[in-house]
Order: C-alpha cells, then structure tokens, then sequence
C-alpha cells in the first residue's frame, strides 16, 4: 500500500467513525497500514497500538485521534458534527462512482447514517432512499425486476456527482 493510500484510507475510516459508520477497529487497522507503508509520527504509534477489543477502543481513539490526524496534516473531524457528516456523504459518494457500492447501498447509508436531522446536503439522497422503498412496497407483492429501481439508481449517481462538484457530469447518465 502507497503511503497516500495509507493516508486516504486512514482519513476515510477516521471521518466514517465520527458519523458512526465505521469502527474504531477500522481507524486502528488504517493507523497500523500507514506505519506498514513508512508513514510515522508519534501519535500515530500510540493510535496504532490501542488494542480493537470492543470496549474501550473508542475512547483512547477519542483521546488520541485528533493529535494523530494533525501531526499527518490530515483533517479531523469531530463525531457528530456537519462537517463530518458531508465529508462523509462525500466519501460514500466517491464510493459510488467508483463503483464500490451499489446507488442503493448510499441512499440506505445516508438514511441510517445520517438521517432527516443531519445535514441537509443527505437529503436528496434520503428522498431517493424512500423512492427505492416505495417501488419495493409497490411489489412486495410480486416479484420486481431491476429495471423498475433504474431511474432511481440515476437520479441517485446525479446526486452523488453533484454532491462531489463534478458539474461536468452531473448531467450526464
């Protein structure tokens, strides 16, 4: 792994974890794949080192997180908070379109994840998630096919570009 990998992904899970998406046993791994990949600090050593039994993790991550992030010039973002829930989306929306998650896989993690009182930039997403809801309580009756959720799965890669900037493709589908 390149140490810049190493980097984004200890990023991702950090701000994943601070929306309670990911794990603390996540963030620990990704400190622990930088140090494989040459990348070094001295908070970093010791995030490495907190023990991913469930218990405790998450509050030695909580004490030394933030120190860690910012001796590797990476942003920290406290849990809960707007700025982690939209830098979240956004990495769930790279996901996406790179092809990692289904549409729906976003609109349900967004929902869960992020839901009515999060920021408002997660709500189109959540609109789309009920949309996908509805063609399956349409049918639950009878099978349904994927071409029924298609337009859904669009509108949902629209917004995932619009959410990334990408207004050069925002449009096209």
């Amino acid at each position: 792994m390149l140490g810049q990998d190493a980097l984004a992904r200890l990023q991702d899970a950090a701000v994943l974890w601070s929306v309670g998406s990911g794990t603390a046993a996540q963030v620990i791994e990704a400190a622990c794949d930088c140090l494989i990949a040459g990348i070094d600090s001295p908070t970093l050593l010791i995030l490495a080192g907190i023990s991913p039994v469930k218990g405790a993790e998450s509050d030695e991550l909580r004490r030394w997180l933030e120190g860690a992030l910012s001796e590797l010039s990476l942003a920290y973002y406290a849990e809960g908070s707007r700025e982690s829930e939209e830098e979240a989306l956004r990495i769930m929306a790279r996901r996406l379109l790179a092809q990692t998650i289904a549409p729906r896989d976003l609109t349900s993690w967004a929902y869960r994840y992020i839901s009515y009182d999060g920021t408002p930039l997660a709500a189109e997403l959540i609109a789309l998630d009920n949309a996908y809801d509805f063609v399956e309580a349409v049918h639950d009756w009878q099978p349904h096919t994927r071409s029924e959720t298609r337009d859904i799965d669009v509108d949902v890669i629209r917004e995932a570009r619009r959410l990334l900037g990408d207004a050069t493709t925002a449009e096209k589908d």
